[in-house]
């Protein structure tokens, strides 16, 4: 894979993480992970936006004024999540009802407006359309991360109701981890939404600390030989 491409998708998957990296788009993250189910849904619709209003943003970038550009960012971002929560009303109805508000909220969430400012302004078509791809899949990862963990020990289950919420073709991800499991409500509960995240992102740095410093052993006995 060309370097350039590596690096985008490092950056979007782990290293500029939109919830682990940057700390964006807390709001969805910690309000609509309560199961994975969930956190798939608004990954993927999120994912679709930032693909797709990188990919305009970049083929317009040479037509927009400098002094106008944010406006027509917006504009651009909005009607893009527009056209994706009606589809989801059409579609995809139970998880539309789920999710609800936060679908048009992707509007204000400030790493679609931040990746088009960013990169989708400065950088090719294809370069933005890998970058809002892997963006997105960081996003999403993310969020079925944070919601599994909150899921499997609120009520031992994985991608409950994927069937009624995302599709037939999604009701293989389902499972019941423990059988008559009384569940442990707080962690489907906003508190377990700060818990959960606080954990990761203090999992994250510790992966990120000792990669650092073997990195950087590793180097110092190449130097030495």
């Amino acid at each position: 894979m060309n370097e350039k491409y590596a690096h985008i998708t490092r950056e979007g998957l782990w290293s500029n993480n939109v919830v682990f990296a940057q700390m964006l788009a807390l709001c969805p993250t910690l309000a609509v992970t309560s199961t994975a189910t969930n956190g798939l849904g608004m990954g993927l619709a999120t994912t679709a936006v930032l693909l797709l209003s990188n990919v305009i943003i970049s083929s317009v970038r040479h037509l927009v004024s400098p002094e106008v550009r944010i406006p027509v960012y917006i504009v651009l971002i909005a009607t893009l999540v527009t056209l994706v929560d009606m589809s989801l009303n059409a579609w995809a109805h139970e998880l539309y009802k789920v999710l609800g508000l936060f679908i048009a909220l992707i509007v204000v969430n400030c790493a679609i407006l931040g990746r088009a400012e960013a990169f989708a302004s400065k950088n090719g078509m294809a370069d933005s359309a890998l970058d809002g791809l892997m963006m997105g899949l960081g996003f999403t990862a993310a969020l079925v991360v944070i919601g599994g963990v909150r899921e499997i020990f609120g009520s031992a289950t994985l991608f409950a109701n994927a069937h009624l919420l995302l599709g037939p073709a999604f009701s293989f991800l389902e499972m019941t981890i423990v059988p008559d499991y009384k569940g442990f409500l707080l962690m489907i509960l906003p508190p377990g939404g700060f818990m959960v995240v606080g954990l990761l992102l203090a999992a994250k740095r510790v992966s990120d600390q000792r990669r650092a410093a073997r990195a950087q052993l590793a180097a110092a006995e190449v130097a030495v030989n």
